[in-house]
């Protein structure tokens, strides 16, 4: 005779109960570890924790997880995964914000503004909204500062913010008003209706003047801030990428990109790929600055660049209230328009 199920896995049985009688509100103290039951059985992993922690948005459970805080039986996975029987979770999240950002006064460069959008000409090394280690100083500090109405729709922590560039990348970065123009606006960028221009400066050399790259982009295996080509994998999305070099120097050029998907770090990523990577992305570049003298050849040691050469230089989309086309337009930052005027009078070809 066969024992009762319940004394089949005692064990599995206790750590259930446990895990469901203290699971903390705030889950950056530690990780945490959940086993899924047959009540979770096909559950998406992002609908899961929500249920689970119901002090964290959906939103931020779903970036939690594609940023590595979540892995599924020892890997790293995507929101969408769809959970099995007796599958370890362990979590370890961002502190939790419940607070809106503090408004801060810090100059912006405005490109454009109406009652409905506002478009922004990113300064680098700006955080587009608070994250552990950088909860001030951010984008959102400061446009809660200057404007009275942002959109809620993208969480408390993120109030007004459709998109986002990364922390080193300048340029133009569209914000709400209102939840109607943050709605419309999102479904663009989701149908891929926009259009994204990207200035890069690049170390090496691309054999061709334009083309187009495809490789699928998935996490890295075991660099959990990298993205990496990865064909065949669960985290694995399709990307294509257009370039043409605008100028070539001895051992850099000057690059105009038109990504045509958004996938996390896809630029940076796919001109790796090609031999040219972004100078001083310190990921996908092994630096994250240089010196006037590696330029010049000389022994000068003022830093030329401390960040990665990229900038969003244009973003083209129909206005989300008066469906005519509006394309926003930001000029270089000084640092990359220095680095230019350097690499023209040293490096010209």
């Amino acid at each position: 005779m066969h024992p009762p199920r319940e004394h089949l896995h005692p064990a599995k049985k206790r750590r259930n109960k446990q895990v469901e009688n203290q699971l903390p509100d705030d889950l950056s103290s530690g990780p945490v570890e959940l086993i899924v039951g047959e009540e979770h059985v096909d559950a998406r992993l992002d609908a899961f924790l929500a249920s689970q922690f119901p002090t964290y948005s959906r939103v931020r459970l779903r970036q939690a997880i594609s940023d590595g805080g979540v892995q599924v039986d020892g890997k790293r996975t995507k929101p969408a995964y769809r959970l099995r029987v007796g599958q370890r979770i362990a979590i370890t999240l961002p502190e939790l914000i419940v607070d809106s950002p503090q408004p801060e006064d810090i100059p912006l460069d405005i490109l454009y503004e109406d009652d409905h959008l506002i478009a922004v000409n990113k300064s680098p090394d700006m955080v587009v909204h608070p994250a552990k280690g950088h909860w001030a100083g951010t984008l959102t500090s400061a446009l809660a500062f200057r404007f009275s109405q942002l959109s809620s729709v993208g969480g408390p922590t993120r109030p007004g913010i459709v998109h986002r560039l990364d922390r080193e990348t300048s340029g133009v970065i569209v914000v709400a008003k209102t939840d109607r123009a943050h709605l419309a606006l999102a479904a663009q960028f989701e149908a891929r209706t926009t259009e994204k221009e990207y200035t890069a400066i690049v170390i090496g050399s691309l054999d061709r003047d334009r083309d187009v790259i495809e490789q699928p982009i998935g996490m890295h295996p075991y660099h959990r801030e990298k993205m990496a080509i990865r064909p065949d994998h669960e985290t694995t999305r399709d990307a294509k990428t257009f370039y043409e070099v605008v100028e070539r120097f001895r051992g850099f050029a000057l690059v105009k990109v038109l990504p045509k998907t958004g996938r996390t770090h896809q630029i940076r990523v796919h001109l790796a790929h090609a031999g040219a990577p972004v100078l001083c992305d310190r990921l996908y570049g092994g630096r994250s600055q240089i010196a006037l003298g590696e330029i010049t050849g000389d022994d000068a040691t003022d830093i030329v660049l401390d960040r990665q050469a990229l900038h969003a230089r244009r973003l083209t989309l129909t206005h989300p209230i008066t469906d005519q086309p509006i394309e926003f337009i930001a000029p270089l930052r000084s640092d990359m328009e220095n680095l230019l005027a350097t690499l023209r009078l040293h490096r010209r070809v």
